[in-house]
């Protein structure tokens, strides 16, 4: 499996140089002052980077949810049963949760993956790829072992090839798992060598001492395991969750078969910052939806030096924000496609000249 994880890293290249200078000079020709579409031009041209076409057509849309509980439960560190792991991602096929809710209004595919919950999920629409019944518990012992880890990551590259596969466009990664939080706050700590005071929320709601709690486990379980932050299979493995692990492994595939792939809140963002680590090519191929209430979130976003399509105060987590992103998403190639050039409009653009390559739009 290290093999196969090595020769995946070795696959993914850059950004299509060509596509991106391209789709560049088409923004520049489009009817429009310079830079006035903002985020809009520079996400279609980094679309173009990804597939290698200037114009380009967000069709297919799927949101793949990996679901997994966390033996960390046990230290009481969440105020949500470990039940509802089971029962949100049963609802999630049912349209019934909030990313579900979301994706079927904007058209887009949920699939939904148990890749470790802590119980028999009896549920057809829910694709079995179980690692084990949940991890272990991260403040006594390694989460899972690095064998699980690189199973769970290769899991998640699969996924992202079936959607390549099935004729996907564009790919948001989302969870469901209660401790998440938890275990994201972990894996951000140990790679940043933070303490856990700097990257932990309070998750889905949780008391003072809850909170309190929260921080200590997270500290003793880095000063216990001593996760390698130099090595993300070795922190994932430590102090991650089978969820984590497979999306960091969605994003991993994302970039190896070229599909845009939209990161959602805190887990989806430790998730994606794994996958950059083991391959830096990797973030040419991030989208990040939202700029997610939770504390670890900006921190995250800061290391991958990104920023969020929109600020809504999401904190959800399932990929809720993904349905959203790919909307923008279809926008920016929508108006690298058709709007009109000056020429096409027959508008003379040498008025612009003085103005091009400037700042001359900031009061």
């Amino acid at each position: 499996m290290e093999d196969k994880l090595r020769n995946i890293i070795a696959s993914i290249g850059p950004l299509d140089a060509d596509a991106v200078e391209k789709s560049a000079r088409r923004q520049d020709s489009l009817a429009k002052p310079p830079g006035s579409l903002g985020k809009l031009e520079s996400l279609s041209i980094q679309i173009a980077g990804i597939t290698g076409r200037v114009c380009n057509k967000i069709e297919k849309r799927r949101v793949i949810v990996l679901a997994a509980d966390n033996g960390v439960y046990e230290e009481g560190v969440s105020s949500s049963p470990q039940s509802v792991t089971l029962a949100q991602t049963i609802n999630l096929t049912r349209g019934l949760t909030g990313c579900a809710v979301l994706a079927r209004h904007f058209g887009s595919e949920l699939q939904v993956v148990d890749v470790g919950v802590n119980a028999e999920v009896r549920c057809e629409a829910v694709l079995d790829r179980k690692i084990a019944f949940g991890t272990k518990n991260l403040y006594k012992e390694s989460a899972m072992t690095r064998e699980q880890a690189l199973k769970a990551i290769l899991t998640g590259v699969e996924l992202a090839r079936q959607a390549k596969a099935d004729g996907v466009s564009i790919v948001g990664v989302g969870e469901m798992g209660i401790c998440n939080t938890t275990t994201s706050s972990a894996v951000l700590a140990s790679l940043l060598r933070l303490p856990a005071l700097a990257v932990t929320g309070r998750g889905g709601g949780i008391t003072d001492s809850m909170f309190e709690k929260k921080k200590t486990v997270i500290d003793g379980a880095i000063a216990s395991l001593r996760p390698d932050p130099e090595d993300p299979v070795d922190v994932l493995s430590k102090v991650g969750g089978f969820d984590l692990c497979a999306m960091c492994g969605v994003f991993l595939g994302c970039a190896e078969q070229r599909i845009p792939a939209v990161v959602d809140g805190l887990i989806s963002i430790t998730a994606a910052l794994c996958a950059v680590r083991l391959c830096g090519n990797v973030k040419g191929y991030l989208i990040l939806s939202h700029e997610s209430f939770e504390k670890g979130y900006a921190v995250a976003a800061g290391e991958l030096g990104l920023s969020s399509l929109f600020l809504l105060d999401m904190r959800l987590g399932e990929g809720s924000g993904c349905p959203l992103a790919f909307e923008v998403a279809a926008a920016a190639c929508t108006v690298m496609r058709d709007m009109a050039t000056f020429a096409e409009a027959e508008i003379n653009d040498d008025y612009l000249e003085e103005i091009r390559g400037k700042d001359c739009f900031t009061a």
